[in-house]
């Protein structure tokens, strides 16, 4: 039997079952390790996608309240199982009696809020810390505090080492196969998305398979950047005179975001706007950079030479910068949470200055990230950093440049510098 490999977020259900909360709802795209992960905290597990537990629940819901902890794996299957949990609370359920798995976040008919009742957990696939990928040297905590924290480190990882990573998937049981096996489960993971996921997540069958397949690659071709709805549209319908309108289209982004296949980073709005015009745009992000890869059909080889495959999106920079930042940016949001913290993206309309990542307390205090596809940091990739902290002064608490380099430190500008390697929560 595989040990299990403990997770950032299992310190989070940790403190949230140990400060008395009796339901969680653990959501997140299948294959993150949900069912895993909460498996370790129950004594009895109900899995409903085996058609013989889903008929008993649907039978009868109430078998789930056994006065020991149980584990509903992927829920939404039964929904009346929702309702006996809040009963269940309301009831006086113990600390961890329930825990919840999910892998489509719409609430289906006749569910109620679990506001108040029901905790909801995001979980992503697995951080660099977390695949053994390095040693971290950096708390992303200790730089939330304020205190300026001494930078140190160095690291054995190198870009070879992060296109690897970025292309073996942060899925637990994907990421264990070798090379063919593993591309086919990836390839299979699609397939499934698209032949099964979306109809169950709609409710009605999907017309244009081809159609929901493009929309993904358009979306994967646009990791890290925050193309407009029309571009991405323009893509993933090209050849294509007229272009079909938004509620002809909005059911596929819609259907993939509900899938938490598309995990989209908002833009930061502080509550005291000390910036002018700033974008709303989120940027767009798949759940793991290694389903961009596969859609795009791309080999690691490939990604380290620049050559895009003739991607239809125009960008700045390269792809592997973009999937680099999406590697980063699924650590730094798995860190945060854990952390209690909301992560955005800050963006000027007309792009005069954007800082690739803001970390933000409760108290509406930040950090600010960039991240680097290389190793060097010169006083152009600083400059956005600069001018953020002229416009919120205190309230910017520390800022980093996350790069693919050896060493970690300060600048002379006080600017911190972490190989993506070394940082952790």
């Amino acid at each position: 039997m595989t040990k299990y490999q403990r997770r950032v977020v299992d310190s989070e259900l940790d403190s949230l079952i140990g400060g008395g909360i009796s339901a969680i709802s653990l959501e997140g795209a299948k294959a993150t390790g949900k069912s895993t992960t909460a498996a370790q905290r129950v004594a009895k597990t109900f899995l409903l996608e085996q058609p013989v537990t889903r008929q008993l629940l649907e039978a009868d819901p109430d078998q789930i309240v056994t006065g020991d902890t149980v584990l509903i794996d992927e829920w939404q299957h039964v929904p009346a199982t929702w309702g006996v949990v809040r009963a269940a609370v309301n009831a006086g359920a113990i600390p961890g009696q329930f825990l919840l798995t999910g892998s489509a976040s719409s609430h289906h008919p006749g569910t109620h809020s679990g506001a108040g009742r029901i905790v909801s957990v995001r979980m992503r696939p697995m951080t660099l810390i977390e695949r053994g990928v390095g040693s971290p040297t950096v708390s992303l905590g200790q730089l939330l505090t304020g205190k300026r924290p001494a930078i140190t480190g160095s690291s054995a990882i190198r870009l070879s080492d992060y296109v690897e990573e970025i292309t073996r998937s942060g899925f637990p049981d994907v990421r264990r196969l070798k090379d063919h096996a593993r591309q086919a489960q990836l390839s299979g993971y699609i397939d499934r998305v698209i032949d099964h996921d979306f109809s169950d997540i709609t409710g009605r069958r999907l017309r244009n398979p081809i159609a929901l397949r493009r929309w993904m690659n358009a979306y994967a071709a646009a990791t890290a950047m925050v193309t407009s709805y029309e571009t991405i549209r323009d893509a993933a319908t090209g050849g294509h005179t007229e272009k079909p309108n938004r509620t002809t289209t909005r059911p596929y982004r819609d259907a993939i975001e509900a899938l938490f296949i598309l995990d989209p980073v908002p833009a930061w709005s502080p509550t005291n706007n000390h910036i002018s015009e700033l974008a709303s745009t989120p940027k767009h992000h798949l759940v793991d950079p290694a389903l961009a890869v596969t859609l795009l059909g791309l080999e690691p080889a490939a990604l380290l030479a620049g050559d895009e495959g003739g991607i239809e999106i125009i960008r700045d920079g390269t792809l592997l910068g973009n999937l680099f930042e999406s590697l980063v940016t699924l650590d730094v949001r798995v860190f945060a949470q854990a952390l209690g913290a909301r992560v955005g993206h800050l963006r000027v309309h007309r792009g005069e200055h954007e800082v690739d990542l803001i970390v933000e307390r409760r108290d509406r205090r930040v950090i600010a990230l960039e991240v680097k596809l290389s190793g060097e940091v010169s006083a152009k990739d600083v400059r956005h950093l600069h001018w953020l902290k002229e416009k919120l002064g205190d309230n910017l608490l520390d800022a980093a440049v996350i790069t693919t380099g050896p060493n970690a430190y300060r600048r002379s500008d006080g600017i911190a510098v972490i190989p993506a390697a070394l940082l952790g929560p």
